[in-house]
């Protein structure tokens, strides 16, 4: 019974998790669109860096942006804040749900490293929370000066946490902490740099006082990085659903491809909200289009060896399957965690598995996604009996 609330929890909290997300990545594309269109006008005040006209909703928006302050503070101003810290306790809580409550079969992969629940799970958080001391202390060193020095350090980071993730989780978890790790940085950024220093200046003109500039300035590079490594996040979160991507041994590759895809992207965006025209609009596509067909030849799965004269029998297959797979997919399932075939897939009798073929082929013979770190210890020969037979038939 506790298996099923789990469940429910799992679904929730992933329903909150994609709600805020939208809210705040929403929000951020949208002030990142806005910030970069803004145009000076002959008649705005001198305190306004430009102004932005939009329609939407069968209305009319004038906003106007002040580099530092309006010579009035507004009674009323408001923050963008709870859709990103309510994006990362979703998110965690949902980490901690299917991860950490399922680490044996989700978390932990003794071909990998042979490790207790509260091993795995004490790495697990360590990470996350070393992961983000390490990114703020580059941030604040004279390095951070450099967006662009710092930029190809955090990249280098990020891949070496995809190589050490990978040494130490399954590889469908490890290709989740990676996404987990950015996604800790991106909302530290919000909770401990950008809204802490957005509160001092607005501290400081309600005194009367000349802000900090470097306040403005530190927030502007925390935004930059959150703007350029919001689409490989997204990609990670998804990953986890498509054993394609997380099935080759070079886990920090995939995720090295990932990182410049999604911010080569941004920078398409960001240049064109700008109104950069010409060759700085036109090569990020063909080099992304590129780089994502190169991405998938790679992750192409190896094909696994079996002798050409092998007769492969029903019976084969039969074991295989009530050995390694019916133990979660059955229409009451013995695995524990489980209280439901996962996504409603019962493979009980060959005709099911007949039914599902691709799928097994992809979970279980194309990647070793299933069983779910390998639990059951099917081999690489019992994979290939079940990809020919499923070849056949």
């Amino acid at each position: 019974m506790a298996d099923y609330w789990m469940e429910w929890a799992s679904l929730l909290l992933r329903w909150l998790h994609v709600i805020t997300a939208i809210a705040w990545i929403g929000s951020s594309f949208y002030f990142v669109w806005l910030d970069l269109s803004l145009r000076k006008a002959e008649r705005s005040p001198k305190s306004v860096y430009g102004e932005s006209w939009s329609v939407h909703g069968g209305g009319f928006y004038h906003v106007q942006k002040y580099l530092v302050a309006p010579d009035t503070m507004p009674k009323e101003l408001h923050w963008f804040k709870y859709e990103s810290y309510f994006t990362w306790v979703s998110g965690f809580s949902l980490l901690a749900v299917t991860y950490y409550w399922g680490a044996q079969v989700f978390l932990i992969d003794p071909s990998v490293a042979d490790l207790s629940v509260t091993q795995a799970v004490g790495l697990s958080l360590g990470s996350l929370a070393l992961g983000w001391f390490i990114y703020d202390g580059l941030c604040k060193t004279p390095i951070g000066k450099d967006l662009r020095v710092l930029g190809i350090l955090v990249y280098a980071v990020v891949v070496a946490s995809a190589y050490a993730y990978s040494e130490i989780f399954s590889s469908r978890a490890a290709l989740l902490h990676v996404g987990a790790l950015v996604a800790t940085w991106m909302t530290g950024n919000v909770f401990f740099i950008i809204i802490p220093n957005q509160k001092k200046v607005v501290a400081s003109l309600q005194r009367g006082e000349a802000p900090d500039p470097t306040l403005g300035q530190q927030a502007k590079q925390r935004s930059t990085h959150n703007n350029y490594l919001t689409l490989p996040v997204l990609f990670m979160m998804l990953s986890n659903h498509y054993p394609m991507t997380f099935a080759g041994e070079d886990l920090w590759i995939l995720v090295a491809l990932v990182v410049l895809i999604g911010a080569i992207i941004r920078d398409y965006f960001n240049a064109g909200h700008a109104g950069a025209d010409g060759f700085r609009v036109k090569w990020q596509w063909p080099v992304a289009s590129a780089l994502i067909v190169t991405l998938a030849v790679w992750a192409r799965p190896t094909a696994i060896s079996l002798d050409s004269h092998q007769i492969i029998e029903n019976k084969d297959v039969e074991i295989i399957v009530s050995t390694h797979c019916t133990g979660c997919h059955a229409a009451q399932p013995t695995m524990s965690g489980f209280s439901a075939p996962p996504k409603g897939v019962v493979l009980e009798t060959l005709a099911d598995v007949q039914r599902y073929k691709q799928q097994v082929y992809a979970q279980s013979v194309a990647s070793e996604a299933m069983p779910p770190g390998n639990l059951t210890q099917m081999t690489a020969g019992e994979r290939a009996i079940l990809g020919r037979w499923l070849e056949t038939h």
